[in-house]
């Protein structure tokens, strides 16, 4: 039985379980909003939420895609059995994930949100190029349009609630000095790039595909910022290998068999950019014809 732990309507992980149907694979999705009580029947573990239910012992591989695995805590009347409970509860929860992550596996929930600037440290020190990086408060020493500035965590999302619409926080140039302080920012070297990279990477083998996105404004900085109208040109592309070994390794010190990763290229150097565990796929699948989610379905 395959364990998919995913967000609602998530379109990926629609992808690979078609793949999983043809296959005629048993799989269990858990969804974000599942709340999981954990029980015993016949001397094993039962999970059992309002949409599904299995034997943690039948579970032989975990995707973790998005969400979480949520369990119900029992509520007592007694303050002092309350809190002694909520202890008990919580070494079972711990014990039911950490057997779920020791099973086949692609990426845990523990790892899945990987920290920026110890990935960059990490991949200096294997050997990666890297724009030079900093950390400021202020732009007093910032050079201007030289200099590109992101958010410090992964891809932030804002949320306006009361207008019903939200937005990303993209790659942007420093384009002018700032007044005063604000809060420690990310200041990274401006590369004009030739292109850029997109690499999937999955148990040891990388899927790569070139990004020709520095020709159209909108997207010459960041090329999230999709032009609908006229799309940049993407192709396959092989990165040379000594880049793929690095990329292996720096996946095996993060404990990560699976994840995105970019860069920029300019003359014969690759530059490393970041790493995104849970980072989407399907569009380079599609463009490369790479089957990548036939790919997770069979290591599944």
């Amino acid at each position: 039985m395959i364990l998919i732990i995913s967000q609602n309507n998530e379109i990926t992980t629609i992808e690979v379980i078609k793949h999983l149907v043809v296959m005629k694979k048993k799989f269990i999705r858990v969804h974000e909003d599942e709340v999981f009580e954990i029980k015993t029947l016949n001397k094993r573990i039962l999970l059992e939420s309002a949409r599904n239910k299995f034997f943690l012992d039948e579970i032989e591989s975990v995707w973790y895609r998005r969400g979480r695995l949520a369990f119900k805590r029992l509520k007592y009347l007694h303050k002092s059995i309350h809190l002694h409970m909520n202890e008990t509860q919580h070494w079972l929860e711990d014990y039911v994930i950490k057997t779920l992550e020791n099973k086949r596996h692609i990426n845990k929930y523990s790892n899945s949100d990987v920290n920026k600037l110890l990935v960059l440290d990490k991949a200096k020190e294997i050997g990666f190029d890297i724009p030079e990086y900093y950390l400021a408060e202020h732009t007093s020493e910032t050079e201007i349009k030289n200099t590109i500035i992101k958010t410090i965590n992964g891809n932030t999302i804002l949320d306006d609630i009361k207008k019903n619409y939200g937005g990303f926080m993209y790659t942007s140039v420093v384009d002018k000095h700032e007044d005063g302080y604000f809060f420690i920012t990310f200041f990274q070297e401006k590369i004009e790039k030739e292109f850029e990279v997109r690499t999937f990477y999955l148990n040891g083998k990388c899927w790569s595909m070139a990004i020709f996105s520095q020709n159209d404004e909108q997207t010459r900085v960041d090329f999230r910022k999709y032009n609908r109208i006229k799309p940049n040109k993407n192709v396959p592309y092989n990165l040379p290998i000594d880049v793929e070994e690095k990329i292996h390794q720096l996946m095996q010190f993060l404990d990560l068999n699976s994840g995105s990763i970019d860069f920029i290229k300019k003359g014969n150097q690759h530059y490393f950019l970041e790493i995104n565990p849970i980072g989407q796929f399907t569009g380079m699948s599609n463009t490369c014809n790479y089957s990548l989610e036939q790919k997770i379905a069979e290591y599944l």
